[in-house]
């Protein structure tokens, strides 16, 4: 059978259909200028269509004037479309010089690989992977648009560091410990003023419990005498030189942090403003001055003009936690069509391993996603929040437990996060009394449906009735 041949064609394309006719094949080419790439640490393998070159398959260094010679050969091969596998973070480098150089480049997670057979070695993995990528058969993992890469990768730094300084600050306390000294008992944050004070005054030589008491902040409700107690101790050298190591790295930390800080204020003014307004006003009470680990700038403001929406109005998001949410999935929502996409690729929507038309499982899905961490911490955040989202956790707290009541209110603030997020809404908390009142409508309804089919009906008692149940009553 001869193929028809469209002179608007591609010249490859006409040569490669005879080619797959050939072979009889019944999959449609969807995309016929397909390249397959199998990345590793030292070389990569890539293939092209057959008949764009002598040799379709080579080989390429890791170094960046190989990846530009990559980028040259897959250009004289007419392609379009590139689809790349790899494990770690060595396809970052290809990935950035591919579509600099206009590709469109996806990379396949290597899970979706293992559904399809094929074969496996380093020179068939990218034969496969073109022949799969011109069926149409790989999708591309998520990747947001390069700016907003450009500040994950300083927000991701950031947690870093602040994890690193946090492991320091523990080895204080252990030092602390090892001396008797029980400052973590008398006050609520040795990173705090009071406590970072006294510390520094025990590394600088001052041994006297009274002088170091006498440091406190006034806002601290220990009284001085209970100071003094704690910090009254054996001042052993070997332990006294480890905390002063782990105070010197502590600090060094934190001047890295306020560092990292000012890049992320830069490149938060390169985004483009959508309002100039200042964010809404809330009836929640905000701090004034910064918070745990929160930067010296107004991230609030900044967050607010870039994507137009004050996320902070659902109850338990913050700035940080805001800030990362936005890092990771970006600023369009369109990349997500459906809340039920969003969810899924969060890995907090219920799963649903269907077999023989019964259900296995409804599990969520295992994931290593950072925004679905945030929306989790954000969860149990509002374990004491007097609002709707926290009587929610309560009560699938009381009845499931803990761990399925953070997945679920976290699924709970996905999809009040991208509603708003697609819509430019705004979101107002109906309050903690309302969410009671509707939940107990929701009950009263189920039972009546239930006396309904069982032939009777509920009748409301009367007050003089319900005081008599509520009294208690003596057994004779």
């Amino acid at each position: 059978m001869k193929l028809p041949i469209n002179q608007d064609q591609n010249p490859f394309s006409v040569q490669e259909q005879r080619l797959e006719s050939s072979n009889a094949s019944h999959l449609a080419q969807i995309n016929e200028n397909a390249a397959g790439i199998d990345l590793g640490s030292a070389e990569h393998w890539v293939c092209v269509p057959p008949l764009r070159d002598e040799k379709n398959v080579r080989r390429f260094g890791c170094f960046t004037p190989d990846l530009m010679a990559m980028a040259d050969w897959l250009s004289q091969c007419g392609v379009t479309s590139v689809a790349m596998e790899a494990t770690g973070v060595y396809w970052i480098p290809v990935f950035q010089v591919l579509e600099t150089r206009g590709f469109e480049v996806k990379l396949v997670n290597a899970h979706h690989l293992k559904t399809v057979p094929g074969r496996k070695t380093d020179v068939k993995d990218c034969q496969w992977l073109q022949q799969l990528h011109t069926y149409g058969l790989l999708s591309g993992s998520f990747r947001p648009e390069d700016q907003i890469c450009i500040l994950r990768s300083y927000i991701r730094q950031r947690e870093c560091l602040i994890k690193s300084a946090g492991t320091h600050l523990q080895r204080m306390q252990k030092a602390l410990i090892q001396m008797n000294l029980h400052l973590h008992q008398v006050i609520s944050d040795i990173s705090g003023l009071t406590g970072m004070t006294i510390i520094k005054a025990i590394v600088a030589g001052e041994r006297d419990p009274q002088k170091l008491a006498a440091l406190k902040d006034p806002r601290i409700k220990s009284s001085t005498t209970d100071i003094a107690k704690a910090l009254t101790g054996d001042y052993r050298l070997e332990h006294l030189f480890v905390l002063n190591q782990e105070l010197t790295l502590y600090e060094v930390y934190q001047q890295q942090i306020a560092a990292i800080d000012k890049e992320i204020e830069k490149c938060l003014n390169t985004f483009e403003t959508k309002v100039q307004d200042e964010p809404p006003t809330s009836k929640r009470k905000r701090r004034k001055k910064p918070v745990g680990n929160n930067p010296n700038f107004d991230l609030r403001k900044y967050l607010y003009h870039i994507s137009g929406l004050d996320f902070t109005l659902i109850d338990g998001l913050d700035v940080l936690t805001v800030q990362t949410i936005l890092s990771e999935v970006g600023l369009d929502p369109k990349r997500f069509p459906t809340v039920k996409h969003f969810t899924s690729w969060l890995g907090l929507c219920p799963g649903q391993k269907i077999t023989g038309g019964k259900v296995k499982s409804s599990q969520t899905r295992r994931v290593v996603n950072r925004a679905a961490s945030a929306f989790r911490m954000a969860a149990f955040s509002l374990t004491q929040s007097r609002s709707a989202l926290g009587a929610f956790y309560r009560r699938l707290r009381s009845r499931l437990g803990a761990p399925k009541a953070i997945t679920a209110t976290a699924h709970k603030l996905a999809r009040l996060f991208y509603q708003m997020w697609a819509t430019a809404g705004q979101y107002t908390d109906p309050g903690m009394d309302y969410y009671e009142q509707k939940y107990q409508e929701l009950i009263l309804k189920n039972l009546r449906n239930k006396a309904h089919t069982l032939g009777l009906e509920i009748v409301p008692i009367s007050p003089e009735q319900q005081n008599t149940l509520s009294s208690p009553t003596l057994a004779t």
